[in-house]
């Protein structure tokens, strides 16, 4: 089947927040690791802006103390009717609005902190980091659409091959039918061939069928997964899949050049009986395997095909067969040769 790689994790480096860019810490095409420091921002005004915030929550922590030991001395001297009832509720009201100054600049204190942090551009996940968008001195916006780099993750790696809806169907009825014997999602093997024909040395892993047909093409798309140790395969190469979805414990494979066709297109083929006589014979043809044809019909075991002076005979004749063996030892390099019997003077 034919498929494309695509690469197991993809991020794309964007800023979070806005500056100056002062350091670019990667080079291009390395491998980097989760948490590297790819960029850092001017950090000044992130830096003063968390300064101002730690210093407005040490002085609302600071008011807190006097404010909670004068309710707690108003709270003691309202039985003696030595304060009113109204100053103690404004006492415990001014705590309260002590004590939520306090949490409001801790927040407003780890917002700071968050964005300081964030002047310093790490690394998502680990893989390998692509050209940089950006230099040094370029301005970084907020959360922009422009990505600065992107990392993708090349070991494990993705291969997404699209499937016929068609041919899953007819596979289905055949495993139900009992002509072929289905490998369960834990006995899937998936092989590749790589664009110049090779194969890949490695193999994967069949991930999972997606549950959508695509109305344009008819097809669905299968994940695998392969190990990529070396990165031989890369994100958009074109490869073919070869996973085995079921086996035919029984099948035929008959040569090609032993089919031929009919007036009306139909597949036949020529097969000596036991007698030495030709009968021609219509068949059923699943697809092709190699340089062969799958048989589902009109072939059975023991059958004798004509591969070669299939121009020579017709439906009837008598034949002298020359086996496959025989008949490239005589250099005739056919699989069953068949000639009309010598006359008799």
């Amino acid at each position: 089947m034919p498929g494309r790689i695509s690469a197991y994790l993809v991020a794309e480096i964007r800023p979070q927040v806005s500056g100056i860019i002062q350091k670019r810490l990667f080079n291009e095409g390395s491998d980097v690791k989760e948490g590297d420091v790819l960029y850092e921002i001017d950090p000044a005004t992130y830096q003063a802006e968390y300064d101002n915030t730690m210093a407005s929550l040490a002085k609302a922590e600071a008011n807190l103390p006097p404010i909670r030991l004068k309710v707690e001395r108003y709270k003691g001297l309202v039985p003696l009717k030595a304060v009113s009832q109204q100053d103690c509720d404004e006492a415990v009201a001014s705590l309260k609005q002590a004590e939520a100054d306090i949490e409001y600049w801790k927040a407003a204190a780890e917002s700071a902190r968050i964005n300081l942090a964030h002047t310093h551009i790490k690394a998502p996940i680990t893989g390998r980091i692509g050209k940089s968008n950006v230099t040094v001195g370029a301005l970084a916006t907020a959360h922009q659409g422009s990505a600065f780099a992107t990392i993708q993750q090349l070991d494990p790696i993705y291969v997404d091959a699209t499937q016929s809806s068609a041919n899953l169907l007819r596979l289905k009825q055949k495993i139900a039918a009992g002509r072929i014997k289905g490998t369960g999602p834990n006995q899937v093997r998936v092989k590749l061939l790589l664009e110049e024909g090779t194969h890949y040395p490695l193999e994967g892993t069949l991930k999972f069928s997606d549950v959508t047909v695509n109305t344009s093409t008819g097809s669905f798309i299968l994940r695998m997964v392969f190990p990529n140790p070396k990165h031989i395969l890369l994100p958009g190469m074109y490869v073919r899949a070869i996973v085995q979805e079921g086996v035919i414990d029984r099948g035929i494979l008959a040569p090609q050049e032993g089919v031929s066709r009919d007036s009306k297109g139909n597949p036949v083929a020529l097969i000596v009986d036991g007698s030495d006589k030709v009968e021609q014979r219509v068949l059923r043809i699943d697809r092709a395997v190699g340089n062969k044809w799958l048989i589902t019909e009109g072939l059975k075991p023991g059958d004798r095909l004509i591969v070669e002076g299939i121009q020579k005979v017709r439906p009837g004749a008598s034949v002298k067969v020359i086996p496959l063996d025989a008949g490239r030892k005589e250099g005739l390099g056919a699989e069953k040769t068949a000639q009309p019997p010598a006359k008799k003077n």
